[in-house]
């Protein structure tokens, strides 16, 4: 007789908790990296920060300690030098991300046309931007030497007079830097807006060109519109650069003749190298990060970053 086999309960399979998982890898894989950049950037925020609040002079290590908000009193009330770097600071910035943002658009606008040597126009436009800021200066300086650079070719035309420097007159030194800074800053901006201007569609310069809208028409309904969010982007992040600008200065002119060149970051850097006041330079440094983010999310605010009316 067959003895009936007996067949197991089949038990359910456990599902796997595929949907946490997933939703969590991301995170999980870029944690490393995330708690490294948090280190770089954290670690050195918070040193600023506490070396603020003392006294630490390298060279005179009996008088550290600690300052409390000292620091901070005497650059609000007993630091006039301060609140001049700071204005220079914004009119540097102001005139100097002005005139990169017109000269870039102007450049996009021209190599984003179709014309016989539009590669070697568009490399001779960004390298420029490859150049160091070390680099960059001493070029100027060349340029700007009275004896070699382009004083003495004015001289030689009945410009100006033999022997003077454009870097040490307190007349023309801001347009000098200004004009050397110029030449690095302005393929930045070409860079970015011609590569938001290659997205903008045919389609809408053609249907505009149906219904009569003349060149000029179609910039600043169409091109502007669509370029808003490159710009606003583009000049804030040339203007946090711009404020925090001392390679090409200190290089040109160490914030000279008679202190008309130096910004706040080249202040810093002066007080803190220079004059071995580590804990009044964390301070100033700590100062003008606070300026910064103000004024950057006080910016992205009114600019409206990101919107959907364009």
């Amino acid at each position: 007789m067959a003895i009936a086999h007996q067949e197991r309960p089949v038990r359910p399979k456990r599902r796997r908790r595929t949907g946490s998982t997933s939703r969590s890898l991301p995170y999980l894989l870029i944690a490393p990296a995330g708690l490294l950049m948090l280190g770089f950037i954290a670690y050195p925020m918070l040193s600023v920060l506490y070396y603020s609040l003392r006294d630490y002079n390298v060279t005179k290590p009996w008088r550290n300690g600690f300052a409390g908000l000292d620091n901070f009193r005497e650059i609000f009330t007993d630091d006039p030098f301060f609140w001049d770097t700071l204005a220079f600071s914004a009119r540097w910035v102001f005139v100097e991300v002005g005139l990169q943002l017109v000269f870039g658009l102007v450049l996009a606008l021209l190599i984003n046309q179709t014309f016989v040597g539009r590669g070697l126009a568009r490399a001779l436009v960004f390298s420029p931007w490859a150049v160091s800021g070390v680099l960059t200066s001493t070029i100027w300086l060349l340029i700007y030497n009275p004896s070699t650079g382009i004083s003495r070719y004015l001289a030689d035309a009945g410009i100006g007079e033999y022997g003077t420097s454009v870097l040490a007159d307190t007349g023309t030194v801001f347009w000098g830097a200004v004009v050397a800074e110029l030449w690095r800053g302005v393929p930045f901006f070409a860079i970015l807006i011609l590569a938001d201007l290659q997205s903008v569609s045919k389609d809408l310069y053609e249907a505009a060109s149906v219904d009569g809208a003349g060149r000029l028409r179609r910039f600043w309904h169409i091109t502007l519109p669509h370029l808003r969010d490159a710009i606003v982007l583009s000049t804030l992040l040339r203007a946090v650069w711009e404020f925090n600008n001392v390679d090409l200065l200190y290089t040109l002119t160490n914030g000279g003749p008679a202190g008309q060149t130096t910004t706040l970051p080249l202040y810093v850097a002066q007080t803190g190298i220079d004059g071995n006041e580590f804990g009044y330079a964390a301070a100033l440094t700590t100062v003008a990060f606070v300026i910064l983010l103000f004024c950057s999310i006080l910016y992205l605010r009114l600019s409206k970053f990101g919107g959907d009316d364009k």
